[in-house]
């Protein structure tokens, strides 16, 4: 990749980066305002009505909101207006009629989620407000495949932050007038805010151009949609079914406090991650579904986005290993201290997420849906399987173990299917990134099991030269001025002898 498109993508990534840091500061505080008034016990139940939401919105949505966006950037890229209209027109119809459908269901048998998955058939009521959130979040899938097909990074990044500071206070306000008659409202703010937000921005776009279509050509278009997007519905159900599958059996064996203690570790995973790679998937899986017919241009883009995903993840990672008590201690209370070791474990299994996530992108812009499908079923099946046999032997920090078995799995697995689909090999930089990533990890993690100061210390220090090296290297990449810069000339020259 040329230099100029190594800042065009950073750049892209650093507005959709500046929205989820702010994101991240929102969804902190709101985390450590319900850890204070609810506990571990109101922490998982929190999450356990998140999940079922996550669950049912995927169901509902059929994928769209991935198949939407592969349409719209497929024909963006064709230079097809009339194309990109029809598209367009499907997509809003489609997901009007699939977001008033699946709210209904979930209304309908909210009597037996609570029973089954809730464990708590006195809370159908509560369970029956959700199907407002399954609702809007199958609404803003649809918003978020157009702006993000569309490339619109500017309102995406926008819309995160609106929905992400709004949903927070609006939440918070809840829990704190109501408290645990808030958690419906704390669930269903996120939804609401992003709806809300994503419909001011979609209106602003230029309006679909061409005719009207017919309905039985619309019918036809969201019908090509709804196959390749089955297929994305699938991976995602078994990905998130699979976590509330977790959820579920700990809460059942285990209890509510461990429950709790699951969402603490689980929910800073999934906020730090989210920062870095949401904020590069908005721009990736556009160019990558643009280049893939060009094998040689689409290895290369996996490559830069896999060191550039370790470079960005791998001094949080590490910084995190060495000081996650006091993460803990930090973002929620004394009374999660048992969320130390799952966070340990899980942090290693992202390490080799974060390897894995370019890859997966490939079969998605490849529109291999049914190989997807199998390579997630086979993921959460080593992760369901790994939490089933480990609960009774290591109580909660089963979740941790398996989570780290997962990726185990899964990345030899995808990159072998990359290998296989476009004769995708890893490049030396990404070699050396990773094994360095991999080592530095395992020994801050070995440093801090022996010694929590030492771990804090030696995390914070070896986290410090990776940031270093993280700026040094992207500033060649992108051929920043500078002092920077010369710096990394210099490495440059003397890596060239």
């Amino acid at each position: 990749m040329s230099k100029s498109s190594y800042r065009t993508m950073l750049r892209s990534s650093s507005i959709i980066g500046g929205a989820s840091v702010v994101n991240i500061l929102a969804n902190l505080l709101k985390l450590k305002i319900a850890a204070v008034l609810l506990g571990p016990a109101g922490v998982g139940l929190l999450g356990l009505y998140q999940s079922l939401v996550q669950t049912a919105g995927s169901v509902a949505g059929l994928g769209l909101t991935n198949s939407g966006t592969r349409q719209i950037a497929a024909a963006s890229a064709d230079g097809g207006a009339a194309e990109v209209g029809r598209v367009r027109r499907a997509l809003f119809w489609g997901t009007l009629a699939q977001a008033i459908l699946g709210a209904t269901l979930f209304w309908l048998v909210s009597g037996w989620i609570a029973a089954c998955f809730v464990a708590a058939p006195e809370r159908a009521n509560q369970v029956a407000w959700l199907s407002l959130g399954v609702g809007l979040s199958v609404a803003a899938g649809a918003q978020s495949a157009l702006l993000i097909g569309l490339r619109q990074t500017g309102d995406i990044a926008r819309v995160q932050v609106g929905s992400g500071t709004g949903g927070a206070a609006l939440g918070v306000a809840a829990l704190w007038l109501w408290g645990d008659g808030g958690l419906i409202a704390m669930v269903l703010a996120a939804p609401v805010v992003t709806f809300l937000l994503g419909h001011v921005y979609v209106s602003r776009l230029k309006r679909p151009s061409g005719p009207p279509d017919p309905p039985p050509l619309l019918a036809r278009e969201w019908g090509a949609m709804a196959r390749l997007g089955f297929a994305f519905m699938m991976s995602n159900l078994i990905t998130i079914g699979g976590f509330l599958a977790a959820r579920v059996l700990v809460q059942r064996e285990l209890g509510a406090e461990a429950l709790g203690q699951f969402q603490a570790a689980w929910a800073i995973g999934m906020t730090y991650l989210g920062f870095v790679l949401g904020a590069m998937g908005a721009d990736y899986y556009p160019r990558l579904t643009a280049a893939i017919g060009d094998r040689a241009a689409a290895v290369r883009l996996v490559n830069e986005q896999t060191e550039v995903a370790l470079l960005l993840c791998g001094p949080v990672i590490v910084a995190m290993l060495g000081c996650a008590p006091w993460v803990i201690r930090l973002l929620y209370t004394a009374e999660f201290g048992p969320a130390v070791e799952i966070l340990r474990w899980q942090l290693l299994g992202d390490v080799l997420k974060v390897m894995s996530w370019p890859l997966g992108f490939i079969l998605f812009a490849l529109g291999a849906g049914k190989t997807f499908v199998l390579t997630e079923t086979l993921g959460m099946a080593v992760f369901i399987l790994g939490v089933l046999a480990l609960l009774p032997l290591i109580g909660v920090t089963a979740t941790g173990v398996a989570f780290l078995a997962l990726y185990v799995v899964y990345l030899p697995l995808v990159w072998w299917l990359g290998r296989c689909r476009i004769g995708f090999r890893w490049t030396r930089a990404v070699w050396v990134q990773a094994i360095a990533v991999i080592g530095v990890a395992v020994a801050v993690d070995a440093a801090a099991r022996w010694s929590e100061p030492l771990g804090a210390v030696l995390g914070i220090v070896l986290a410090a030269g990776m940031g270093f090296w993280t700026v040094i290297r992207l500033s060649e990449k992108t051929g920043a001025g500078g002092r920077l810069g010369r710096i990394a000339a210099l490495g440059e020259r003397v890596r060239n002898g």
